[in-house]
């Protein structure tokens, strides 16, 4: 059974996790997770300040299911099953060692996976002290008053044979990543500090609350059967407003279009970390570029774990179906502002009565399908239109020549692959480069058009893509020869 119980689909990380949710529900607010690279004989130890235990409550804790997921909780207990601390470990490690002090004495209790499958009896044995040669990882608490320090070694899923410390590195930064968002908000509140071999995780916030261009919802309640449920809409500002460290930072560990969705709290802890619950009108939503942006932070209570369909591993949550339809529709608003940011590169809301910007492109639905058009009323357009003289046929072709091949497909394509949306907007261009740009539209507009200067400038901050460039447009004067001409 216990062979089983090890295929439950644990990483190394969600392990860990439900490690600390132990920690945490014994009142610690110091962890220590230890990594000790030695081969196939490396260990991972976590120690905590918590309140510990003697040895009825250390025999107890180490027995299988040794409390019903049916018994009322303490409202800020995250356990549920009574088995989070054998599966986990048992997930990643065939040796599990638990050692706890309490009013200043130690308890040790151990499982041998390897014991259990050599016993011809088939007896449970629950082995008392730590393993001959492995006291030395269990000293942390010798100076402590209280506390617990669970041990695992022979860690055949996380160094099977053949890992090197390079593989063993890159399974402690996925942990930190992966510690460093499930208990962000602890960490942030300053109730819990967690270290990894003695450097404290930084919390990683999904929603960006610290940045004023981050869309806020505010915080809304309401009632689902007899528990309250509080939920929030994020929309993250477009990759163009954030410094490029921020950004790497804010994509969290598995990137950004993978991040989107529904952040689910159970006490604060995060239990889903991006996900669209089945939700959806019509269908499920999937996870799609234009949504990237969206991120919605939902609270619930721990009494409401049967209602919600919480797992083992406190990984997946189910939405029952009185609140569904509610949380689509909340859902919905939020997804369609991210669209927007993502669509138009964050750009500002123009105030009220301000002209709605010029496109240079538009996307028209035709008997065959939607098609995208070059706007001939586009300033530049416009212009080299009216210029045109007997080349205007010419131009015109080369216009539909372009709108027949727009490169969809590769956009797609080259964007769902590398993540972000191709540069557009003079994103990068030199400023030089820009301003010659600038400079010749608005020459036309004054020369051809007979706009004064003033009203060139207007039209040029209500014409794409000079619109991002305001700073640039006021600086627009013709030259003395411009003028002359």
């Amino acid at each position: 059974m216990v062979e089983a119980l090890r295929g439950l689909g644990y990483s190394p990380a969600t392990a860990i996790a439900d490690i600390i949710d132990n920690s945490i529900a014994a009142g610690a607010s110091e962890i220590d997770v230890a990594f000790v690279w030695n081969g196939t004989q490396s260990s991972i130890s976590i120690t905590d300040n918590g309140s510990g235990m003697d040895e009825p409550m250390l025999d107890s804790a180490m027995r299988l299911g040794e409390r019903s997921p049916l018994e009322v909780r303490g409202k800020n207990d995250l356990g549920r099953f009574g088995l989070g601390l054998k599966t986990a470990s048992f997930s990643q490690a065939r040796r599990l060692t638990v050692a706890s002090k309490r009013k200043g004495l130690i308890s040790v209790l151990r499982w041998d996976l390897d014991v259990l499958r050599d016993d011809p009896a088939g007896n449970w044995s629950l082995l008392e002290g730590p393993a001959p040669g492995s006291e030395h990882l269990l000293t942390q608490l010798d100076p402590m008053d209280h506390g617990t320090v669970v041990l695992w070694e022979k860690m055949d899923r996380i160094v099977p044979p053949g890992s090197s410390d390079g593989d063993f590195l890159a399974a402690i930064d996925r942990i930190e990543r992966h510690l460093a968002m499930i208990f962000h908000r602890f960490i942030e509140g300053r109730r819990l500090t967690i270290r990894i071999n003695g450097t404290p995780v930084r919390p990683w916030d999904p929603f960006l609350r610290g940045r004023t261009d981050t869309w806020c919802s505010g915080a809304e309640s309401f009632r689902a059967g007899k528990h309250e449920i509080t939920i929030e809409g994020f929309v993250l500002p477009h990759r163009d407003r954030l410094p490029p460290k921020i950004y790497e930072e804010a994509a969290g560990p598995d990137g950004w279009t993978a991040q989107q969705g529904f952040y689910v709290y159970r006490n604060e802890r995060l239990l889903v970390a991006g996900h669209w619950l089945g939700l959806g009108q019509g269908r499920s939503w999937t996870k799609e570029e234009p949504f990237r942006l969206a991120r919605i932070r939902l609270d619930i209570p721990n009494s409401a774990d049967e209602d919600w369909k919480i797992d083992v591993r406190k990984s997946t949550a189910r939405p029952p179906l009185e609140v569904r339809g509610r949380l689509s529709l909340f859902a919905e608003d939020v997804r369609q502002r991210a669209r927007r940011v993502f669509a138009f590169r964050g750009r500002s809301e123009r105030g009220p009565g301000a002209a709605p910007v010029a496109p240079a492109w538009n996307a028209t639905q035709l008997a065959g399908g939607l098609r995208y058009r070059v706007d001939r009323n586009h300033p530049a357009v416009a212009a080299v239109l009216d210029s045109a003289g007997p080349l205007r046929d010419d131009v015109v072709a080369m216009l539909r020549v372009i709108e027949e091949t727009v490169p969809v497909q590769q956009i797609w394509l080259d964007t769902a692959e590398a993540r972000e949306t191709p540069r557009t907007g003079f994103q990068g261009v030199p400023p030089d480069e820009v301003k010659s740009v600038m400079q010749t539209v608005f020459s036309n507009l004054v020369n051809r058009k007979g706009l004064t200067e003033e009203q060139a400038r207007r039209q040029l901050a209500a014409t794409e893509p000079f619109d991002s460039w305001t700073s640039y447009v006021e600086t627009l004067t013709l030259s003395s020869r411009e003028a002359d001409s």
